[in-house]
């Protein structure tokens, strides 16, 4: 669920009064991740890297309270619930966007990632659900990448996590992710925050 919240009686009152009106209130930071034990686990499980990276991603943002309000136009909502967003390439060579609900079982979190990935790509149809706060990813595997920095829209404030492809080593591999935000909803230290939680889930994972 989400609700309106009055800007000045929330946290996030300073920010929103500084950036609300901003032409360009997107913020990106990169980080080198070591994604050795996602790796592993990913072929021990045969499961898909990215489910698992996803989890991490909704595991982190869970735990950053900043992650639950966004601005929307003029307005601040507070969300309750979180979803990650994955982006399917369909059966038709497009690509769909489908909203998967965070939960933090990872066996019940990576059954929905397959089926609603799954019937994205099939059906073609994006699935949308406006009731969670949606993190949004992209995973554009066809080239390595250092950073990336995607284009702002006001239509799209949410949260962005970026990769390419994983790069191997004789004893670690490792991927660069971009990590873009809008200052309304955080700032820079709870982001590097973010990231820093982000690394300590891939590791106990």
């Amino acid at each position: 669920m989400k609700h309106e919240i009055t800007p000045q009686e929330s946290k996030r009152g300073q920010a929103y009064s500084l950036w609300i009106k901003s032409p360009m209130p997107m913020v990106t930071l990169t980080k080198t991740f070591d994604i050795t034990r996602l790796q592993k686990i990913a072929k021990q499980r045969r499961v898909k890297l990215n489910m698992l990276l996803c989890w991490c991603i909704g595991k982190a943002a869970t735990q950053i309270e900043e992650f639950y309000t966004l601005p929307e136009g003029d307005k601040l909502f507070r969300y309750d619930r979180i979803a990650i967003n994955v982006i399917v390439n369909n059966i038709k060579g497009d690509i769909n966007s489908c909203d998967v609900p965070f939960v933090d079982d990872l066996e019940q979190f990576g059954s929905a990632y397959t089926t609603l990935t799954s019937e994205t790509r099939n059906t073609c149809k994006s699935i949308f659900n406006e009731e969670y706060m949606i993190v949004g990813t992209s995973a554009m595997t066809a080239t390595e990448l250092d950073s990336i920095v995607n284009q702002y829209t006001d239509k799209f404030c949410n949260p962005m996590v970026m990769w390419g492809r994983y790069r191997k080593g004789w004893f670690k591999t490792t991927l660069p992710i971009s990590f873009q935000f809008h200052h309304v909803q955080m700032d820079g230290g709870h982001a590097a925050q973010f990231l820093e939680i982000l690394q300590k889930t891939i590791n106990a994972l």
